[in-house]
């Protein structure tokens, strides 16, 4: 696709270092997406993600065709003019949304019909539907809509939801082909393997896709409970069947362990609700292991988090005042915590560019995970939405 082109600039085992150009700026890769849910991200301003060092975002398709609506943010100007964010964004179909959110549905061949969460009108999303509300809000990456079964699910299920998300992915990318030339500048399509963590039915999928052709190609239906072992074991068998050529984005993930056990198997993107929503839950990111500002142990530390690290929690306060606002219920502790975690998200995947850059992943992964798993205040799981 024209101003849209992914350039790998060094590899180390598996794993890439490289650049996704766009005409709203370059992505490095690998890269970490703030998640952007419903034209926000939370707790922070458009520039201080861009202070993190964030290279995209990511907007959610389902939570903006519900509210304001996809035809009024396109009469407004465009998502990235709407939130003041003018480099590149990423949106989702909306599918796992529909899946999770919505108490009733009802899939068919031509799309699913939903109720809304927040005033339980009826909606439909159908593939075609799902790419016309992208191209309304302008995105840069715009993802098929595939069906997200709930998991864990027998073979059979999957497999059968599987065939559906391949003939809806084959009508996506017609209907993306379907933009004028001059609204597909710089924009990408990408397909979602799926499968579950059946490695044949992965493989089937990244072949199915491959045969359609897309510009990019994400791994979704991971990080739903499987386990990490199970979530690296179906990388190992689905990565080398997606095409070198274009970046490879593992939808929803995740913990900073996760993130670097996946960058070492090949993949280039991710996404996850974590930072920012442990942000406004008291939990903080540092290369120690995540800490909780809630506990006491804290109430008397004049220490920052992180002494190394260059956002304002860290530059200005400490973490017995960091306590205090957190146990005080202050809105300042969500936004400093949140301001922190993308920091520390954005400074990991720095460190695993240059590790990669410089043939070196071997070492820092090893010295991450001695100093990460030997953390000593665990945080909560979240699920990405």
């Amino acid at each position: 696709m024209s101003g849209f082109e992914y350039e790998l600039q060094g590899a180390d085992g598996a794993a890439r270092q490289g650049v996704i150009c766009t005409p709203r700026g370059d992505i490095r890769t690998p890269a970490f997406m703030p998640v952007g849910t419903a034209g926000t991200v939370k707790a922070m301003l458009p520039q201080s993600v861009r202070q993190t060092g964030a290279d995209v975002l990511l907007g959610n398709t389902y939570h903006l065709m519900l509210r304001p609506g996809a035809e009024r943010v396109a009469r407004l100007g465009g998502l990235h003019k709407f939130m003041d964010w003018h480099q590149p964004i990423l949106t989702d179909s909306g599918g796992f949304q529909v899946m999770s959110l919505s108490a009733l549905r009802k899939i068919s061949e031509d799309g699913v019909r939903f109720q809304s969460h927040i005033d339980g009108h009826e909606e439909f999303l159908s593939p075609e539907r799902a790419m016309e509300i992208q191209r309304l809000l302008g995105a840069d990456i715009q993802m098929v809509l595939d069906e997200c079964p709930a998991l864990p699910a027998e073979k059979k299920v999957i497999e059968t939801s599987l065939a559906l998300s391949m003939r809806w992915a084959k009508r996506a990318k017609a209907a993306f082909g379907e933009q004028t030339d001059q609204e597909k500048i710089g924009r990408a399509c990408f397909g979602i393997v799926q499968g579950g963590t059946f490695a044949d039915l992965r493989v089937r999928s990244a072949e199915a896709l491959r045969q359609i052709g897309f510009d990019g190609y994400a791994v979704g239906g991971l990080a739903v409970g499987e386990g990490q072992a199970a979530m690296f074991e179906t990388l190992e068998a689905t990565v080398p069947h997606l095409p070198a050529g274009q970046p490879r984005y593992l939808m929803g993930v995740g913990k900073p362990d996760d993130i670097v056990g996946a960058v070492a198997r090949g993949i280039d993107m991710f996404d996850c609700v974590l930072p920012t929503r442990s942000g406004r839950n008291g939990q903080a990111f540092t290369w120690d292991g995540p800490l909780n500002l809630k506990n006491a142990r804290h109430a008397e530390d004049g220490e920052p988090l992180d002494p190394k690290c260059g956002c304002p929690a860290c530059r200005q306060f400490s973490r017995a005042y960091l306590h205090h606002t957190v146990k005080a219920g202050e809105i300042i502790a969500a936004m400093l915590l949140t301001w922190h975690n993308l920091t520390f998200y954005q400074d990991l995947m720095a460190g695993l560019r240059a590790a990669i850059a410089g043939g070196d992943l071997a070492g820092f992964v090893a010295r991450f995970r001695a100093r990460y798993g030997a953390g000593n205040e665990p945080t909560q799981d979240v699920v990405s939405i």
